[in-house]
């Protein structure tokens, strides 16, 4: 072959595998990030209902379906609340009964298949729960962002974050604990959930641009009448928190801050859901550097959120070592580093963003002594 035609070969041979890899790139971070809010988490199974009776229903038997605690199952146009494993009742080796609390939306019929969530409620404050709300829209970057607001007497508030898998019906779970202490509760969405702007890209960012729209939150609470706030976030929804306390504006209004299942280090949370939405393991490297070419995530700004030495304000940290989404580690070296304002409340056997399902009572009471001397 001759050197001129030879190098225009090894030229099209590094074009082409060059275009394959942002192509595989562009595939792996849209699997990780491109899931529109409130899908299901990535890595659980789907369960067979195989019975329901009064009270009960026999699932597939599994690590997910033996979980502790209490938890939503969902279906497309199905959503019920399951209770704790019923050990005495007769089953087969390979189903588990547990308590069925309600059916909330749909008919839960034998053979449907259905994933566990942490959310419980469909609906709004007032039609899953009881309570009056305010539906309120706040002025973000992007465009208007729909927020419940739950009021209460108090002049602290608790801005309540969402994160990945879930919809501002997730912290409906703790609406009822915060209301009977007259707090008031703001539920904002955020870019990229329904009836908020979508992201520019069409890509979460795991709290690197959406904590913006905390701010805009932040800003709302105050004009509102808020004295202080408190942010409680779950998975990206407490990096957001982390970043909003930092780079606020209105950061001398954050109180404290409650992060339950808290991403701190977006790398491995991305290739974790990446993994978990079954991109080949060659393609996660190239997942990490598409995603931060498309998106623009700087893991430094992670990082000095987070820095153990820049936080001003008591934190309350919610994790297990079940979380295989967003790592442990971060969140107890964290604790280690500044036990002066960071208390760790590990969750054993509980997924992402699930502390309060597997052990209702016990996160109520650490919620409990940590919010009083904030209120």
């Amino acid at each position: 072959m001759r050197p001129a035609t030879a190098t225009a070969a090894a030229v099209t041979t590094v074009t082409v595998l060059g275009a394959a890899a942002v192509a595989a790139g562009r595939y792996a971070s849209d699997a990780a990030l491109g899931v529109p809010s409130g899908r299901p988490f990535p890595g659980d199974p789907r369960l067979t209902v195989h019975a329901t009776g009064p009270g009960r229903i026999t699932l597939t038997r599994s690590l997910a379906s033996l979980r502790p605690g209490t938890y939503g199952i969902e279906a497309p146009g199905l959503h019920a609340v399951v209770g704790p494993v019923l050990d005495r009742v007769p089953h087969t080796a390979d189903t588990v009964v547990r308590r069925l609390e309600r059916v909330e939306l749909g008919t839960l019929g034998q053979g449907a298949k259905v994933r566990l969530t942490p959310q419980l409620h469909c609906g709004t404050p007032e039609t899953a729960l009881g309570l009056p709300h305010e539906d309120v829209d706040i002025p973000g970057e992007l465009g208007t962002l729909p927020a419940w607001l739950v009021p209460g007497a108090r002049a602290t508030w608790v801005i309540a974050l969402h994160g990945l898998g879930t919809t501002r019906e997730h912290p409906l779970n703790l609406v009822p604990f915060l209301h009977r202490r007259q707090v008031p509760v703001l539920i904002p969405a955020y870019r990229g959930d329904a009836g908020a702007p979508a992201a520019p890209d069409g890509l979460a960012h795991l709290g690197d641009s959406e904590w913006r729209d905390v701010d805009a939150a932040i800003r709302f609470a105050v004009r509102r009448g808020a004295a202080k706030v408190i942010l409680h976030g779950w998975g990206t929804g407490a990096a957001m928190a982390l970043h909003a306390a930092a780079g606020s504006g209105m950061r001398d209004r954050v109180r404290g801050l409650v992060l339950d299942s808290p991403v701190l280090d977006w790398e491995a949370t991305l290739r974790n859901l990446a993994a978990a939405r079954r991109v080949p393991a060659p393609l996660l490297p190239l997942a990490v550097r598409a995603a931060q070419g498309r998106t623009g995530l700087h893991g430094d700004r992670l990082q000095e959120a987070a820095d153990p030495d820049a936080l001003r304000v008591p934190v309350l940290l919610f994790h297990g070592p079940g979380d295989t989404l967003a790592p442990l580690d971060r969140s107890r070296r964290l604790a280690e580093l500044r036990p002066d304002l960071v208390t760790l409340t590990t969750v054993r056997d509980a997924p992402h963003a699930a502390m309060w399902n597997a052990d209702p009572l016990r996160y109520e009471e650490a919620l409990r002594r940590f919010l009083t001397p904030l209120l």
